[in-house]
């Protein structure tokens, strides 16, 4: 009898996670379908919250931020951070705090051949360009946080395209490169895409997705992609990454509005 009644319990608890992983799959399946068939030549889909990086699971807010991986407006909204959706006031970085913030994390990497060679602040955070003195080639891409002045490694192509020194094992989305960064593998950065196909790719994109954006014609090359950004009426109004292999579009969602940059 009680063997008849472990079965009975054993049978019930194998549905019900049986019915809970169909349900997860098909929402999930629908949040991705729903995000990649805006355009065919985008990793993660359409324009602005349609974007699977920045909706959903991984962020409905603005910026990098909603959902599981915060719902605020900074890079720490929700769970990921300090303030959510209480849309406390945040004081946006200066160009030299993010420089200060940013030379102290390279300064931890003991690899004196990455500088800094653009910031870029933001309202949400502060981008931060790292390059190669060698080669002029980019290394990697930073953001800083505004509320904590935390440098953390970019999500997004700056992980998964870096063929030098990105890779999600090695760079860790709360504590920078560590490892890749000090002992990068070694990797040409010749890419199938060339610098102008890029552009047109990117031109492509914004055509489709984003009304009067304009690509910008000096995009930064990496190993594996290309990241630039674009302006709408004159303005910046945000960046993306082009692929070096095939193109694909990855845009930037988590930055915010623009207010000023500078090349180092």
């Amino acid at each position: 009898m009680k063997k008849t009644i472990l079965i009975i319990v054993a049978v019930v608890v194998i549905l019900v996670v049986a019915a809970g992983l169909v349900w997860f799959g098909t929402w999930f399946g629908n949040r991705t379908l729903a995000a990649t068939t805006t355009t065919k030549n985008s990793w993660f889909g359409g324009r602005g919250n349609n974007q699977f990086w920045g909706s959903g699971m991984m962020g409905s807010g603005r910026g990098f931020n909603g959902g599981m991986m915060g719902d605020g407006r900074g890079f720490n909204g929700g769970m990921m951070g300090d303030y959510g959706n209480n849309q406390v006031a945040v004081t946006p970085l200066s160009l030299d705090e993010a420089k200060k913030a940013a030379d102290s994390y390279l300064a931890t990497l003991s690899n004196t051949d990455l500088q800094i060679s653009e910031i870029m602040i933001f309202d949400n955070n502060a981008y931060v360009a790292v390059t190669e003195k060698s080669s002029g080639v980019g290394a990697f891409e930073l953001l800083v946080d505004p509320v904590t002045k935390s440098v953390f490694s970019e999500p997004g192509p700056n992980m998964m395209w870096n063929l030098k020194y990105g890779g999600m094992k090695h760079a860790g989305m709360m504590n920078g490169y560590g490892a890749s960064s000090t002992n990068p593998v070694t990797v040409s950065a010749d890419m199938t895409v060339s610098a102008k196909q890029a552009i047109q790719y990117a031109q492509d994109f914004l055509d489709a997705n984003i009304n009067g954006a304009k690509a910008a014609t000096d995009p930064m090359k990496f190993y594996g992609y290309y990241t630039l950004d674009y302006t709408v009426d004159g303005k910046v109004a945000g960046m993306l990454s082009v692929n070096g292999y095939n193109g694909q579009i990855f845009l930037h969602t988590w930055h915010g509005t623009f207010i000023e940059e500078k090349s180092y």
